[in-house]
């Protein structure tokens, strides 16, 4: 039976719609710079570029799990509770590898309990890590008493934040190693495309002999690990251990995943899905700040851009 044929129309769509974030992209940035011209100014995009590096990890982190049909909605706590243990280990030790150490120790943890509740127990991956976000948010104030902790060793603060190889931020290089090695990793290996079909279809998978619960653990945890490194070098540009440094990052983070092209509905995603729409993302609550927009707007912007997307991905479906 022969293929179905391409419409010149369809194919024409299909070509827009991958150039509709890159030119959504432009046309923001051109707006806010109507508004106000410093959002194009250079120390203003070197700017959108270090603030976009920590959210494409998160958004990243992410799409590791929504390719799953997963979420982690304690995403944004992790990275409180890597903060302020990561922030107390080096102050008690005197060493930014020990604090480092312990925050993806952290980080592991966490992961590694999200993934064998989701994939070993089958429980539902929504519920189960908005209950994990509260145990976490909980550690990150007892533990910090609710403060932040001061006294980074300079070595920590200075290498993930101020330097600046061949004169790129080391946030840049950082994003780019990971983004390198999970591109890699997707692309590449088998547990990459298990992925893909655990999202796609849970029941083909299990019968193409794909070890579910495996695949599954290993996913979070590699999402909380990602996680556990932008918390670090949050931390280190923050200069504190801060117990609401996640703030709305899972928010956002979901955000700039779903507006970037990952499907809620599973086996749809990746590198390029984490890197765009964190981008937008970025871009867009830059300009709204210059802009002095209120906060619980900018709120309200971010669930609303949510939203449009996941309409939006549905009518893609439909065509």
């Amino acid at each position: 039976m022969p293929a179905p044929s391409v419409s010149p129309q369809a194919g024409l769509i299909r070509r827009l719609a991958a150039w509709r974030l890159p030119l959504g992209i432009a046309l923001v940035l051109l707006a806010f710079a109507l508004i106000e011209p410093r959002v194009i100014s250079a120390a203003n995009l070197r700017n959108i570029a270090v603030q976009c590096s920590y959210l494409a990890i998160f958004a990243l982190a992410q799409c590791l799990v929504i390719l799953t049909r997963g979420f982690d909605l304690s995403l944004g706590f992790t990275v409180s509770l890597v903060s302020v243990l990561s922030a107390m280990v080096m102050v008690a030790t005197g060493s930014a590898f020990a604090g480092v150490a312990a925050g993806l120790g952290v980080g592991l943890a966490v992961g590694l309990a999200n993934g064998l509740l989701v994939g070993g127990i089958g429980l539902n991956p929504l519920v189960t890590t908005l209950g994990m976000a509260n145990i976490v948010m909980s550690l990150a104030s007892t533990v910090s008493g609710g403060f932040p902790v001061a006294g980074l060793p300079a070595a920590f603060t200075d290498g993930l934040a101020q330097a600046a190889p061949l004169g790129l931020p080391i946030q840049i290089w950082v994003v780019a190693l990971i983004f390198a090695a999970g591109w890699a990793m997707l692309r590449a290996t088998r547990f990459g495309r298990s992925l893909y079909i655990i999202g796609a279809n849970p029941r083909a998978a299990v019968a193409a002999g794909i070890n579910t619960f495996g695949t599954l653990t290993a996913a979070y945890v590699l999402s909380s690990l990602a996680t556990a490194i932008g918390a670090l070098l949050l931390t280190a540009r923050t200069g504190s251990g801060e117990p609401n440094l996640g703030g709305n990052l899972t928010l956002e983070a979901i955000a700039a995943a779903v507006v970037g092209g990952a499907k809620l509905s599973g086996g749809e995603g990746g590198v390029g899905s984490a890197l765009l729409g964190a981008v937008f993302v970025t871009v867009l609550s830059n300009g709204m700040n210059l802009i002095q927009l209120d906060g619980y707007i900018q709120q309200i912007c971010l669930g609303a851009i949510i939203v449009i997307s996941l309409v939006l991905s549905r009518d893609d479906l439909r065509r």
